[in-house]
């Protein structure tokens, strides 16, 4: 199971989190296929030289996850199966995934006041302002 998980560099509770993340949504390490790249961008000999781009494929669902952020290839492989399990958990998941919930609550914080939100907002402004203006030394 997801147990056989090669050595990354990052904390045991971070290891530990996706090997969970992985029992729980019933995939292991077989299931993936992974092949490597040279990078693109910033990074001089090193992304010229060394294939640190990581892709990362599930192989029953085709979806394919490519990972270049950082200049070392181990932490890019981990970080390309957190992408890959945020995709699967949104896919077996749909509207109850961490994503779906996300981009639930910028829409609602995007979403227009009603008129008497707005006009309790400007009622509690000016009494901020009534306030400040009694604060003022008189002269």
């Amino acid at each position: 199971m997801p147990g056989d998980l090669p050595d990354f560099p990052v904390s045991p509770a971070k290891r530990a989190a996706l090997i969970e993340r992985m029992r729980r949504l019933g995939v292991s390490e077989s299931d993936f296929e992974e092949s490597f790249t040279k990078s693109s961008g910033p990074g001089g000999q090193n992304v010229n030289k060394v294939e640190t781009c990581v892709i990362f494929r599930h192989i029953s669902t085709g979806f394919t996850v490519r990972h270049q952020v950082s200049r070392h290839q181990a932490l890019n492989r981990f970080m390309a199966r957190r992408l890959m399990m945020d995709e699967l958990e949104a896919r077996k998941l749909g509207a109850e995934s961490a994503r779906q919930k996300e981009i639930w609550k910028v829409r609602k914080q995007k979403a227009r006041r009603s008129r008497r939100a707005k006009e309790k907002i400007l009622r509690d402004k000016h009494i901020q302002s009534a306030k400040k203006e009694m604060r003022k030394p008189a002269f």
